[in-house]
């Protein structure tokens, strides 16, 4: 996915009462059916049109992230079906197979993909361990894998994006005494789901005993 909105909601503070958070709702649920209906990527974008389309104030207080990842939920719950579900079956087994290549980097699949809120749009993220994200480079260019580095995430990670047939994939690069000292938690400081591969196997209803190519193919 997109880079997206990493600052808290605006004018949150101001907006305790009952209708503030009636708004917020309103706007993270309009945001979701953009999101998952016309492929936005960038979900301040997303919220900042669901507050025009809802002719609420331009000041109006914009929920959080975590609120509009829970507002996909429901709106693939009541609208995604079985499309839904095979799409994002196809993203677990393209990071399964990701993991499976990065193995060395101790991989673990998190966001929309290992939540289960992802849209087809939505980026294959995968959380690895490394003394250096150059081992990693150097590891991608062994293997003939094509990539672009990104801007370090909020908690000064090194991201790697690649892009492959079924979707992106972004890497995240944390050293070691990160990974234990900081694990990565949402406002509400709860710690973000993170999915090892006996975890993304559980999810896919695959038997361990039959893995998916390690090459990718």
């Amino acid at each position: 996915m997109a880079e997206r909105d990493r600052t808290p909601a605006r004018g949150r503070a101001h907006a305790p009462d009952g209708r503030g958070a009636h708004n917020r709702a309103r706007i993270a649920h309009a945001a979701a059916r953009l999101i998952a209906e016309h492929g936005i990527t960038d979900w301040s974008l997303a919220k900042r049109k669901a507050v025009r389309q809802l002719m609420l104030p331009d000041r109006e207080a914009l929920p959080g992230d975590d609120e509009v990842a829970a507002a996909l939920a429901d709106h693939h719950a009541l609208f995604g079906g079985d499309a839904h579900a095979a799409a994002l079956a196809r993203q677990r087994e393209e990071a399964l197979r990701w993991m499976r290549r990065l193995a060395a980097f101790a991989p673990r699949l998190t966001g929309g993909v290992a939540a289960g809120w992802a849209t087809e749009h939505s980026d294959i993220r995968l959380a690895l361990v490394a003394a250096d994200a150059k081992l990693v480079e150097i590891a991608l260019l062994d293997a003939g894998v094509a990539y672009r580095a990104m801007q370090s995430d909020r908690d000064g990670a090194a991201e790697l994006f690649i892009a492959t047939p079924a979707g992106g994939v972004r890497l995240s690069v944390r050293a070691p005494e990160d990974a234990r000292q900081r694990p990565r938690r949402d406002r509400h400081g709860q710690e973000e789901l993170s999915l090892d591969e006996a975890g993304v196997v559980a999810l896919l209803g695959r038997a361990p005993a039959s893995p998916l190519p390690r090459d990718g193919t």
